[in-house]
């Protein structure tokens, strides 16, 4: 695993991500793009772009909007304000049921939204189809990033994507031997680790379930993870029930899980790379892999309210984020590859982009990119129906109890 800067500065200001996590049933989700009877609300994007409102008001995850305040040389909001005259301001979430209700709210102009939360920004009218004519920087986003079920509808762009990562398993490299190489290490009801598993705190960590007996039991016959007819979703909640059982604890907050790590209260469970090296900073002894099932991941796409009062100045921050120097600069620092083609060229680390698997769509093909559950099977299938989002999160609270 590769080490980034030290980022030990960071810990307080995530501490605050996942705080103020949101306890509200979710709205229900949006079919997916090209599931006959779903029709996004009718939105128009910007039609041209006119001179900056003086300020954006950003909805983000931490690590995502840096102006040098965690890291003085960490650092690429700086440039943008005294180019474009915008004054950036920034609310950092923690989940992504945050983000969600953060963007009702009609304070934010632009979102950095994972695939768990876009479609129900989109369906629920919070969002805007955007004008890519207007943000030069995405010609050069990477194909396989563009018109996805995550962040297109119909062939219409709801956003630019941001960049892509897995989710990994994490384990201390003292404890767990030997080194594994499969999510079965996490789902073991006699995991010689009970008590000091960990596991990630949402909704849609079902899918991490799903991913894992896709492979186990072919039988169900599980094709997408987050297209899950009853006995698909039924075989995901026990196996998950069945967990609960050695998991120590479960983690939305950076820092806890950082901490958790570094104590030994617990050695092995999912992750992301930025929490891999930020504990790596703080010394403790840990190793992360994709597992040979595959993983769940995130490509998470910048999106702009539908009742922005700052368009201009997101438009010119969407275009920013994604420009080769500081996407490569974000990428770096959180841990994650760049969405910019451009970008492989700009990193401090001239290997960044081999390490995080930025133009190997054959690593990829092994991620199941988070989108939002929906009642129209996402695998294609019309003959049953799917659990949808909200399904989900009344499943997620009775597996935890």
């Amino acid at each position: 695993m590769r080490s980034i800067p030290r980022m030990a500065a960071a810990v307080a200001a995530l501490a605050l991500a996942a705080a103020c996590g949101s306890t509200e049933t979710a709205a229900p989700a949006a079919p997916a793009p090209g599931v006959s009877g779903f029709t996004p609300p009718k939105i128009d994007a910007l039609a041209s772009l006119g001179a900056g409102e003086g300020q954006v008001n950003l909805v983000a995850w931490a690590g995502y909007v840096e102006d040098g305040s965690t890291d003085p040389k960490v650092d690429w909001v700086t440039e943008f304000e005294s180019s474009t005259g915008c004054q950036v301001n920034t609310k950092t979430a923690g989940t992504s049921d945050e983000m969600v209700n953060l963007m009702k709210t009609g304070e934010y102009d632009a979102v950095s939204a994972s695939g768990d939360a876009s479609l129900r920004l989109i369906a629920a009218g919070d969002v805007a189809p955007v004008n890519t004519s207007l943000i030069p920087n995405y010609a050069d986003v990477f194909p396989g990033l563009k018109d996805k079920p995550w962040n297109s509808v119909g062939g219409v762009s709801y956003g630019v994507p941001h960049g892509r990562g897995a989710n990994l398993l994490m384990w201390r490299t003292d404890t767990v031997n030997p080194a594994p190489d499969s999510w079965g290490v996490v789902f073991d009801p006699a995991s010689p680790y009970k008590g000091k598993v960990t596991a990630y705190d949402s909704p849609i960590y079902i899918a991490d379930a799903a991913v894992y007996l896709m492979s186990t039991k072919p039988e169900l016959g599980i094709k997408n993870p987050y297209a899950l007819d009853d006995t698909q979703f039924q075989a995901a909640v026990d196996l998950l029930k069945q967990q609960r059982t050695i998991i120590g604890e479960y983690w939305s907050d950076y820092t806890k899980e950082i901490q958790a790590f570094k104590s030994g209260d617990s050695v092995v469970g999912t992750t992301w790379q930025v929490i891999a090296n930020l504990a790596t900073a703080e010394k403790a002894p840990i190793e992360v892999t994709l597992p040979k099932e595959g993983a769940t991941g995130w490509s998470d796409t910048w999106m702009v309210a539908a009742a922005a009062k700052h368009p201009n100045c997101a438009y010119r921050w969407l275009d920013w984020i994604i420009s080769p120097k500081a996407n490569a600069q974000v990428a770096e620092w959180f841990g994650e590859a760049p969405s910019n083609s451009k970008s492989c060229a700009e990193t401090a680390d001239p290997k960044h982009c081999d390490t995080f698997h930025a133009t190997d769509e054959d690593y990829f093909s092994k991620v199941y990119y988070w989108t939002t559950p929906i009642p129209q099977c996402l695998d294609g299938r019309t003959d049953v129906t799917c659990k949808d989002y909200a399904e989900w999160t009344r499943a997620w609270t009775e597996i935890k109890g």
